[in-house]
Protein backbone atom coordinates (compact mmCIF):
# COMPACT_ATOMS: atom_id res chain seq x y z
CA UNK A 1 0.00 0.00 0.00
CA UNK A 2 1.49 3.18 -1.07
CA UNK A 3 0.23 6.45 0.28
CA UNK A 4 0.98 9.40 -1.19
CA UNK A 5 1.27 7.93 -4.79
CA UNK A 6 -0.10 10.93 -6.55
CA UNK A 7 3.33 13.56 -5.39
CA UNK A 8 6.78 13.78 -6.66
CA UNK A 9 8.55 11.30 -4.21
CA UNK A 10 5.38 8.89 -4.03
CA UNK A 11 5.03 8.41 -8.06
CA UNK A 12 9.12 8.15 -8.12
CA UNK A 13 8.35 5.06 -5.43
CA UNK A 14 5.45 3.41 -7.26
CA UNK A 15 7.90 3.57 -10.75
CA UNK A 16 10.84 1.41 -8.28
CA UNK A 17 8.25 -0.80 -6.69
CA UNK A 18 6.54 -1.72 -10.32
CA UNK A 19 10.78 -2.04 -12.05
CA UNK A 20 10.91 -4.77 -8.67
CA UNK A 21 7.53 -6.44 -9.67
CA UNK A 22 5.64 -5.24 -7.29
CA UNK A 23 1.73 -4.41 -7.88
CA UNK A 24 1.33 -1.77 -4.80
CA UNK A 25 -2.40 -0.73 -4.57
CA UNK A 26 -1.73 3.75 -4.66
CA UNK A 27 -3.24 5.52 -2.50
CA UNK A 28 -4.34 9.20 -2.25
CA UNK A 29 -6.98 12.30 -2.45
CA UNK A 30 -6.48 13.36 -5.74
CA UNK A 31 -8.43 10.84 -8.14
CA UNK A 32 -7.65 11.81 -11.40
CA UNK A 33 -3.64 11.78 -10.62
CA UNK A 34 -3.99 8.28 -9.00
CA UNK A 35 -5.17 6.85 -12.19
CA UNK A 36 -3.33 8.64 -14.49
CA UNK A 37 -0.39 7.16 -12.26
CA UNK A 38 -1.86 3.77 -12.61
CA UNK A 39 -2.18 3.86 -15.84
CA UNK A 40 1.15 4.65 -17.11
CA UNK A 41 2.35 1.54 -14.56
CA UNK A 42 0.36 -0.70 -16.21
CA UNK A 43 -3.29 -0.27 -14.45
CA UNK A 44 -2.56 -0.88 -10.43
CA UNK A 45 -5.40 -0.70 -8.01
CA UNK A 46 -6.30 2.72 -6.50
CA UNK A 47 -8.25 3.74 -3.47
CA UNK A 48 -9.11 7.08 -1.48
CA UNK A 49 -7.33 8.03 1.41
CA UNK A 50 -6.71 11.65 2.93
CA UNK A 51 -4.60 13.20 5.94
CA UNK A 52 -8.03 15.14 6.60
CA UNK A 53 -9.96 12.02 6.72
CA UNK A 54 -8.36 9.50 9.43
CA UNK A 55 -10.71 6.67 8.77
CA UNK A 56 -10.23 6.47 5.13
CA UNK A 57 -6.73 5.48 5.72
CA UNK A 58 -7.65 3.64 8.52
CA UNK A 59 -10.37 1.16 7.08
CA UNK A 60 -7.30 0.45 4.13
CA UNK A 61 -4.73 -1.03 6.26
CA UNK A 62 -5.33 -4.28 7.61
CA UNK A 63 -2.35 -6.36 9.68
CA UNK A 64 -0.61 -8.57 7.00
CA UNK A 65 -0.42 -5.07 4.88
CA UNK A 66 2.88 -3.09 3.88
CA UNK A 67 1.95 -0.05 4.19
CA UNK A 68 4.71 2.95 2.57
CA UNK A 69 4.34 6.69 3.47
CA UNK A 70 5.64 9.46 1.41
CA UNK A 71 3.06 12.01 2.53
CA UNK A 72 4.88 14.79 4.29
CA UNK A 73 5.78 17.10 5.72
CA UNK A 74 6.02 14.27 8.07
CA UNK A 75 6.18 16.40 11.29
CA UNK A 76 2.63 18.26 9.91
CA UNK A 77 0.76 15.85 7.80
CA UNK A 78 2.83 12.15 8.77
CA UNK A 79 0.66 11.10 11.78
CA UNK A 80 -2.11 9.70 10.06
CA UNK A 81 -0.14 7.27 8.61
CA UNK A 82 1.57 6.07 11.28
CA UNK A 83 -1.04 5.65 13.73
CA UNK A 84 -2.97 3.23 10.62
CA UNK A 85 -0.24 1.28 10.77
CA UNK A 86 0.35 1.19 14.44
CA UNK A 87 -3.58 0.26 15.30
CA UNK A 88 -3.53 -2.32 12.14
CA UNK A 89 -0.55 -4.32 13.42
CA UNK A 90 0.62 -3.56 9.90
CA UNK A 91 4.47 -3.19 8.87
CA UNK A 92 5.51 0.51 8.12
CA UNK A 93 8.01 2.35 6.11
CA UNK A 94 7.92 5.77 5.21
CA UNK A 95 10.89 8.89 3.92
CA UNK A 96 10.64 11.11 6.06
CA UNK A 97 13.75 13.19 7.12
CA UNK A 98 12.34 15.33 10.01
CA UNK A 99 14.12 14.95 13.50
CA UNK A 100 10.90 15.50 15.51
CA UNK A 101 8.96 13.07 13.58
CA UNK A 102 11.21 10.63 14.04
CA UNK A 103 11.96 10.80 17.58
CA UNK A 104 8.36 10.89 18.16
CA UNK A 105 8.08 7.56 16.42
CA UNK A 106 10.98 5.84 18.08
CA UNK A 107 9.66 7.59 21.71
CA UNK A 108 5.93 7.45 21.17
CA UNK A 109 4.95 5.76 18.86
CA UNK A 110 7.33 2.50 19.04
CA UNK A 111 6.56 0.88 22.74
CA UNK A 112 2.71 1.58 20.92
CA UNK A 113 3.72 -0.84 18.20
CA UNK A 114 4.84 -3.65 20.21
CA UNK A 115 1.66 -3.75 22.10
CA UNK A 116 -0.22 -4.18 18.08
CA UNK A 117 2.60 -6.42 16.26
CA UNK A 118 3.27 -3.69 14.10
CA UNK A 119 7.05 -2.87 12.42
CA UNK A 120 7.83 0.77 11.87
CA UNK A 121 10.69 1.72 9.79
CA UNK A 122 11.06 5.46 10.01
CA UNK A 123 13.46 7.41 7.78
CA UNK A 124 13.82 4.59 5.24
CA UNK A 125 14.80 7.14 2.29
CA UNK A 126 18.78 8.50 1.56
CA UNK A 127 18.25 9.70 5.06
CA UNK A 128 19.00 7.60 6.58
CA UNK A 129 19.47 4.52 5.55
CA UNK A 130 23.18 5.09 4.42
CA UNK A 131 24.46 6.06 7.60
CA UNK A 132 22.69 3.75 9.56
CA UNK A 133 24.41 1.29 7.10
CA UNK A 134 27.82 3.20 6.76
CA UNK A 135 27.54 3.75 10.67
CA UNK A 136 26.77 -0.25 11.54
CA UNK A 137 29.68 -1.19 8.63
CA UNK A 138 32.17 1.01 10.81
CA UNK A 139 31.22 -0.29 13.95
CA UNK A 140 31.80 -4.07 13.00
CA UNK A 141 35.23 -3.33 11.81
CA UNK A 142 35.66 -1.61 14.81
CA UNK A 143 34.48 -4.23 17.15
CA UNK A 144 33.98 -3.17 20.97
CA UNK A 145 36.51 -0.75 21.93
CA UNK A 146 34.23 1.74 19.40
CA UNK A 147 32.75 4.61 21.77
CA UNK A 148 31.57 7.15 19.21
CA UNK A 149 30.20 7.15 15.99
CA UNK A 150 30.18 9.96 13.13
CA UNK A 151 28.30 10.08 10.26
CA UNK A 152 28.08 12.46 7.26
CA UNK A 153 26.20 13.26 4.46
CA UNK A 154 27.15 15.09 1.28
CA UNK A 155 26.06 15.94 -2.44
CA UNK A 156 27.71 16.97 -5.47
CA UNK A 157 26.27 18.53 -8.06
CA UNK A 158 24.52 21.70 -8.70
CA UNK A 159 21.25 23.14 -9.60
CA UNK A 160 17.93 22.50 -8.29
CA UNK A 161 18.02 19.32 -6.38
CA UNK A 162 15.56 19.87 -3.75
CA UNK A 163 11.68 19.40 -3.97
CA UNK A 164 9.20 21.89 -2.90
CA UNK A 165 8.00 19.35 -0.42
CA UNK A 166 12.00 18.94 1.09
CA UNK A 167 12.35 22.54 1.23
CA UNK A 168 9.08 22.97 2.97
CA UNK A 169 9.81 20.28 5.64
CA UNK A 170 13.30 21.93 6.54
CA UNK A 171 12.28 25.47 6.49
CA UNK A 172 9.40 24.82 8.73
CA UNK A 173 11.21 22.37 11.15
CA UNK A 174 13.74 25.36 11.64
CA UNK A 175 12.22 26.26 14.99
CA UNK A 176 11.91 22.35 16.04
CA UNK A 177 14.13 20.97 18.97
CA UNK A 178 17.19 19.10 18.21
CA UNK A 179 18.59 15.63 20.28
CA UNK A 180 21.86 14.33 20.00
CA UNK A 181 23.05 11.14 21.88
CA UNK A 182 25.53 12.08 24.16
CA UNK A 183 27.33 10.71 27.25
CA UNK A 184 25.31 7.04 26.63
CA UNK A 185 21.86 8.85 26.04
CA UNK A 186 19.30 10.90 24.03
CA UNK A 187 19.83 14.70 24.75
CA UNK A 188 18.13 18.11 23.76
CA UNK A 189 20.38 19.69 21.19
CA UNK A 190 19.59 22.37 19.02
CA UNK A 191 20.71 21.63 15.44
CA UNK A 192 23.97 22.87 14.01
CA UNK A 193 24.97 23.28 17.74
CA UNK A 194 28.08 20.76 16.68
CA UNK A 195 30.38 21.41 12.99
CA UNK A 196 33.07 19.43 12.00
CA UNK A 197 34.59 18.57 8.34
CA UNK A 198 34.88 15.26 6.54
CA UNK A 199 37.27 14.05 3.67
CA UNK A 200 34.67 13.46 0.63
CA UNK A 201 36.88 12.87 -2.39
CA UNK A 202 39.32 14.21 -0.99
CA UNK A 203 38.24 17.60 -0.11
CA UNK A 204 37.20 18.92 3.36
CA UNK A 205 33.74 18.98 3.39
CA UNK A 206 32.13 20.89 6.84
CA UNK A 207 28.83 19.86 8.39
CA UNK A 208 26.18 20.96 10.94
CA UNK A 209 24.94 18.13 13.45
CA UNK A 210 21.43 17.54 13.48
CA UNK A 211 18.65 15.04 15.01
CA UNK A 212 18.70 11.54 12.78
CA UNK A 213 18.02 7.96 12.76
CA UNK A 214 21.15 7.31 13.91
CA UNK A 215 20.84 8.51 17.57
CA UNK A 216 18.64 5.47 17.90
CA UNK A 217 19.76 2.68 15.64
CA UNK A 218 23.60 2.57 16.29
CA UNK A 219 23.30 2.65 20.08
CA UNK A 220 20.53 -0.39 19.62
CA UNK A 221 23.54 -2.53 17.57
CA UNK A 222 26.72 -1.49 20.38
CA UNK A 223 25.28 -0.38 23.33
CA UNK A 224 28.75 0.60 24.60
CA UNK A 225 28.51 3.74 22.54
CA UNK A 226 28.74 6.62 24.61
CA UNK A 227 27.88 9.66 21.62
CA UNK A 228 26.31 9.33 18.26
CA UNK A 229 26.59 12.30 16.00
CA UNK A 230 24.77 13.22 12.91
CA UNK A 231 25.74 15.96 9.91
CA UNK A 232 24.60 17.34 7.29
CA UNK A 233 26.42 19.60 4.50
CA UNK A 234 26.96 22.96 5.81
CA UNK A 235 26.93 24.48 1.91
CA UNK A 236 23.26 23.85 1.18
CA UNK A 237 21.53 27.15 1.06
CA UNK A 238 18.45 25.47 2.82
CA UNK A 239 20.23 23.18 5.37
CA UNK A 240 22.60 26.38 6.86
CA UNK A 241 19.78 29.20 7.40
CA UNK A 242 17.45 26.56 8.79
CA UNK A 243 19.66 24.91 11.37
CA UNK A 244 20.90 28.19 12.48
CA UNK A 245 17.52 29.45 13.48
CA UNK A 246 17.01 26.12 14.60
CA UNK A 247 20.28 26.78 17.04
CA UNK A 248 18.72 29.95 18.54
CA UNK A 249 15.25 29.55 19.03
CA UNK A 250 14.70 26.26 18.63
CA UNK A 251 11.97 25.94 21.90
CA UNK A 252 9.87 29.12 21.32
CA UNK A 253 6.25 27.44 20.29
CA UNK A 254 4.94 30.89 18.70
CA UNK A 255 7.80 31.12 16.72
CA UNK A 256 7.60 27.34 15.82
CA UNK A 257 3.95 27.31 14.32
CA UNK A 258 4.69 30.56 12.41
CA UNK A 259 7.55 28.56 10.82
CA UNK A 260 5.09 26.14 9.18
CA UNK A 261 3.34 29.39 8.03
CA UNK A 262 6.19 31.00 6.82
CA UNK A 263 7.15 27.81 5.09
CA UNK A 264 4.75 27.28 2.74
CA UNK A 265 4.70 31.25 2.13
CA UNK A 266 7.53 30.70 0.80
CA UNK A 267 7.77 27.75 -0.85
CA UNK A 268 4.30 28.43 -2.82
CA UNK A 269 5.48 29.17 -5.74
CA UNK A 270 8.77 26.48 -6.44
CA UNK A 271 8.35 23.87 -8.69
CA UNK A 272 7.06 20.73 -7.23
CA UNK A 273 9.71 18.62 -8.57
CA UNK A 274 13.59 19.18 -8.86
CA UNK A 275 15.60 19.72 -12.09
CA UNK A 276 16.08 16.24 -13.80
CA UNK A 277 19.10 17.35 -15.30
CA UNK A 278 20.67 18.60 -12.35
CA UNK A 279 19.57 15.60 -10.45
CA UNK A 280 21.24 13.30 -13.33
CA UNK A 281 24.69 14.94 -12.64
CA UNK A 282 24.02 14.38 -8.36
CA UNK A 283 25.60 12.06 -6.10
CA UNK A 284 25.15 11.40 -2.69
CA UNK A 285 28.27 10.55 -0.20
CA UNK A 286 28.06 9.17 3.37
CA UNK A 287 31.00 8.41 5.68
CA UNK A 288 30.67 6.73 9.13
CA UNK A 289 33.97 6.52 11.31
CA UNK A 290 34.17 5.20 14.51
CA UNK A 291 36.45 6.40 17.57
CA UNK A 292 38.09 4.79 20.64
CA UNK A 293 37.58 6.49 23.89
CA UNK A 294 40.28 8.31 23.11
CA UNK A 295 39.53 9.69 20.24
CA UNK A 296 41.49 7.37 17.82
CA UNK A 297 40.32 6.17 14.67
CA UNK A 298 39.22 2.77 14.87
CA UNK A 299 37.24 2.01 11.34
CA UNK A 300 35.70 4.30 8.67
CA UNK A 301 33.46 3.39 6.20
CA UNK A 302 32.33 5.72 2.45
CA UNK A 303 29.24 4.84 0.63
CA UNK A 304 28.07 6.57 -2.66
CA UNK A 305 25.32 6.44 -4.07
CA UNK A 306 22.91 8.10 -6.79
CA UNK A 307 20.93 11.39 -6.58
CA UNK A 308 19.17 11.63 -3.16
CA UNK A 309 15.40 10.83 -4.93
CA UNK A 310 16.06 7.97 -6.73
CA UNK A 311 17.89 6.28 -4.38
CA UNK A 312 15.06 7.01 -1.33
CA UNK A 313 12.55 5.19 -4.05
CA UNK A 314 14.68 2.02 -4.57
CA UNK A 315 15.25 1.55 -1.21
CA UNK A 316 11.82 2.05 -0.26
CA UNK A 317 10.86 -0.67 -3.24
CA UNK A 318 13.56 -2.91 -1.88
CA UNK A 319 12.44 -2.59 2.18
CA UNK A 320 8.47 -2.97 1.05
CA UNK A 321 9.22 -5.71 -1.27
CA UNK A 322 11.54 -7.41 0.76
CA UNK A 323 9.10 -7.04 4.34
CA UNK A 324 5.73 -8.00 1.77
CA UNK A 325 7.74 -11.07 1.33
CA UNK A 326 10.10 -12.73 4.18
CA UNK A 327 8.56 -10.32 6.89
CA UNK A 328 10.56 -7.65 9.30
CA UNK A 329 13.18 -9.49 12.54
CA UNK A 330 10.87 -7.94 15.55
CA UNK A 331 8.28 -5.43 16.24
CA UNK A 332 8.16 -1.88 17.50
CA UNK A 333 10.60 0.90 16.17
CA UNK A 334 13.26 -0.97 14.05
CA UNK A 335 16.12 0.16 12.31
CA UNK A 336 16.64 -1.13 9.09
CA UNK A 337 19.99 -3.14 10.43
CA UNK A 338 17.79 -4.93 12.67
CA UNK A 339 14.87 -5.18 10.58
CA UNK A 340 16.62 -7.39 7.84
CA UNK A 341 20.19 -8.06 9.07
CA UNK A 342 23.10 -6.38 7.86
CA UNK A 343 24.28 -8.60 5.22
CA UNK A 344 20.80 -8.27 3.92
CA UNK A 345 20.51 -4.69 3.89
CA UNK A 346 24.08 -4.49 2.04
CA UNK A 347 22.55 -6.61 -0.90
CA UNK A 348 19.00 -4.37 -0.72
CA UNK A 349 21.46 -1.04 -0.95
CA UNK A 350 23.53 -2.21 -3.48
CA UNK A 351 20.10 -3.02 -5.47
CA UNK A 352 19.40 0.37 -5.21
CA UNK A 353 23.17 1.46 -6.14
CA UNK A 354 24.87 1.96 -2.88
CA UNK A 355 28.73 1.47 -3.57
CA UNK A 356 30.68 0.47 -0.29
CA UNK A 357 33.79 2.20 -1.10
CA UNK A 358 37.41 1.06 -0.70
Amino acid sequence: MLFGASGYTGARVAAAMVARGLRPVLLGRDDAKLAALAGRLGGLDTAYADVADRTSLMEQIRADDVLVSTVGPFHKLGWVAIRAAVDAGATYLDSAGEAPFIRSAYEWFGPEAEGTGAALLIAFGHRYVPGVLAGALALRDAGPAAERVDVGYFGTGRGRLLSRGSVHALLGIAFEPGYAFRRGGLRDEPAGRRRRTFAVEGRPRPGLSVGASEQFALPRLAPQLRAVDVYLEERSAVVRPALGITSLVGRVRTARTAAWILAGYATRRLPAAPAEAALARATVHVVAEAFDAAGAVLARTRLRAPEAYGLTADLLAWGAGRAAEHGVAGVGALDPVTAFGLDELVKGAAEAGVVVEA
